[in-house]
């Protein structure tokens, strides 16, 4: 029987998975970046990290890492939300239910697809098929009897698809810049920049003493937007942190991913992509038709109605300038309906399926 590592012995060998990675994902970054690729300080890392993953390298995020990303993202969006933005937002709140309700029907009809064709049970199809957080979907699948090995494998996998398809497609259709929306304060201030820290860390610890998922991004948007909605000037987050935490997130997703991910069970997770490619198309097609009911642009409903994380998908909508505070808000409320809404569209959908 080995004897067990030092534990000195231990922590050198994490950070000598941890550092290379870092060094990987800066240079995709960069790379990515001097291609002129849309996000690319997350889908450069995402993509070479996954790719070296699935040739079986052993690297490793860095721990926290994505804790830290949602953090700089969810304060970075905070900024956006100035009282003339909020008042504003009530104009379009039909809309952002609607679209946050939507999200069920477009899970629905996925998991009907999942379950014909991946012959999996009916808790994993539906929670698997779910565009809700991979934590939440497999808590809860957990309860039903569900397989929650595959359904946060394809949570991961829908994750990846959506933030390469949707962000490079807006991109190259031309949309970048139309947004109207601005933060509130643009330049970084390094003497009300600790306020600002502040601001986003009291959010996230309000969510974790509630226990409230996704609170590192949802916290510190929610601590800086009420700080930026009462009009209180704080400071813009420095560019390299916010390019740093889509590097942070991009290593975490694509660490995810290895040899093993698709090996364990192919059917299953060649159905979940096309499960994910049939989310983005019905997404696609509810936001043509709320764009054409509204006057609200198609792309800034095309990112509010993707199927991706809220993290992810903000922050295309910061780079890309797409209504970043009613992409926000749909996300926002979108995970609170799916988190909620769940259980009980898991009961009607378990009776159809056994009619």
């Amino acid at each position: 029987m080995p004897l067990p590592l030092h534990p000195l012995a231990s922590t050198f060998s994490g950070w000598r998975r941890i550092v290379p990675t870092l060094v990987i994902a800066t240079l995709a970054g960069w790379l990515a970046q001097t291609a002129t690729l849309p996000l690319p300080w997350m889908i450069g890392p995402l993509f070479a990290i996954a790719g070296l993953r699935m040739g079986d390298l052993p690297l490793r995020p860095l721990p926290g890492g994505r804790q830290a990303g949602q953090w700089a993202i969810g304060t970075a969006l905070g900024l956006y939300f100035s009282p003339a933005v909020l008042a504003e937002l009530t104009e379009h709140a039909m809309l952002v239910t609607t679209v946050a309700f939507a999200a069920l029907a477009v899970g629905f009809a996925c998991a009907m697809f999942t379950r014909r064709f991946a012959g999996v049970d009916t808790p994993t199809a539906f929670f698997a098929s779910l565009p809700g957080g991979a934590s939440e979907m497999a808590t809860l699948a957990d309860r039903f009897g569900g397989a929650v090995d595959r359904i946060a494998a394809a949570h991961a996998l829908r994750v990846m698809m959506v933030v390469s398809v949707v962000p490079i497609a807006l991109s190259f259709s031309g949309v970048h810049g139309t947004d109207l929306y601005t933060p509130l304060i643009r330049e970084v201030d390094m003497a009300r920049l600790p306020l600002l820290v502040a601001a986003g860390l009291a959010g996230v610890a309000l969510f974790r003493v509630l226990r409230i998922a996704n609170g590192w991004v949802l916290g510190s948007l929610l601590g800086v937007a009420l700080a930026t909605g009462s009009g209180i000037e704080l400071s813009a987050l420095p560019a390299w942190m916010v390019n740093g935490g889509q590097l942070l997130i991009g290593c975490s997703l694509g660490c995810r991913f290895s040899r093993e991910f698709f090996r364990a069970a192919p059917r299953f997770m060649a159905v979940a992509a096309l499960s994910a490619v049939l989310s983005i198309v019905l997404c696609l097609a509810l936001a043509a038709l709320f764009a054409a009911a509204t006057e609200v642009p198609l792309a800034t409903l095309a990112l509010a109605a993707a199927p991706g994380g809220v993290a992810e998908m903000c922050i295309t909508a910061k780079v890309l300038q797409l209504g970043v505070p009613l992409v926000t808000v749909c996300h926002v409320l979108r995970v609170v309906v799916l988190t909620l809404g769940a259980q009980w569209t898991f009961g009607l959908f378990r009776r159809l399926v056994a009619a």
